[in-house]
């Protein structure tokens, strides 16, 4: 009976395993690019759907040769997103702005399963650790409506990023926190404007959902920060509403709040002195 039930694990684990590896392209069949991404998304459907009702999944999940399978995934899905986006740049014919779209589509999934499995800290950490080089990339991209697609998703991408760390999903320290808002806010500032340009005609935008999300994410991310930080992307901030006359997005309300705390501070900080120069003076 007891290695009836063995087996029984032993059979979910290695049908969960496989569909991770599917899923995040792992392992990959030499078939047409419609099958391959039709086992793909598949496998995808298959593992949400353990991951929801199967309760010796989420047992499974806590075991380290799962969460070895999950972060190979998540180190090839990252190398695959920089390769094809600097092939972008040799406009190579073999990879276009959709494989790039496909690649992101399937991090944007990864933001959807990964918290379920409390790994969601090591997409988070390796986005922060390839943020800038992604950044460089695709600054380089001649921009056209076909890149600029790319450009949006890899925004919202990144506001599933902000949001984890912002609202405290996944803990990270402080320089981190930091360099992804001093990175991501310029550029998303910058494609905000570009996307309003193109007008109504243009197929990818910025839609109010998706920057009031930003949004959200930023103030939530900014709050967490140590007030000099604060300071620092604040003035960034401002100097980009000065310079460009662009608000977006929008940190008055986080801005408030740094206000209000740094006064207090303040406050406290010469009531504290004044009570230590009345107390030098005494003796």
């Amino acid at each position: 009976m007891q290695e009836a039930v063995i087996d029984v694990s032993l059979n979910t684990k290695n049908v969960f395993s496989s569909a991770l590896r599917f899923a995040m392209s792992i392992d990959t069949l030499k078939n047409s690019p419609e099958l391959v991404h039709e086992l793909k998304t598949s496998a995808q459907e298959q593992v949400e759907f353990m991951l929801s009702e199967d309760e010796e999944v989420r047992l499974l999940i806590t075991e380290e040769e799962v969460k070895s399978v999950v972060r190979l995934g998540i180190s090839n899905v990252i190398s695959m997103l920089l390769d094809r986006l600097s092939s972008l740049l040799v406009i190579l014919p073999e990879c276009t702005e959709f494989s790039v779209l496909k690649t992101l589509y399937d991090i944007e999934w990864l933001c959807k399963v990964l918290p379920r499995m409390e790994l969601m800290k090591d997409l988070v950490f390796k986005w922060a650790d390839v943020s800038s080089e992604i950044l460089v990339i695709a600054q380089k991209c001649k921009l056209d409506s076909r890149i600029l697609g790319v450009k949006v998703k890899l925004v919202e991408v990144t506001g599933k990023i902000l949001e984890a760390v912002g609202y405290g999903i996944v803990i990270v320290p402080s320089k981190s926190r930091t360099c992804l808002l001093k990175i991501w806010l310029p550029f998303i500032r910058r494609l905000k404007t570009l996307v309003d340009a193109e007008g109504s005609e243009c197929e990818y935008r910025m839609d109010e959902d998706l920057c009031e999300f930003i949004e959200g994410s930023m103030v939530s991310l900014v709050l967490t920060l140590p007030s000099n930080d604060q300071a620092e992307v604040f003035g960034e901030w401002m100097r980009g509403i000065g310079l460009e006359g662009v608000k977006f997005p929008d940190l008055s309300e986080a801005f408030e709040v740094w206000c209000y705390r740094s006064k207090s501070a303040k406050r406290r900080l010469l009531e504290r002195c004044d009570r230590l120069a009345i107390v030098n003076l005494d003796h």
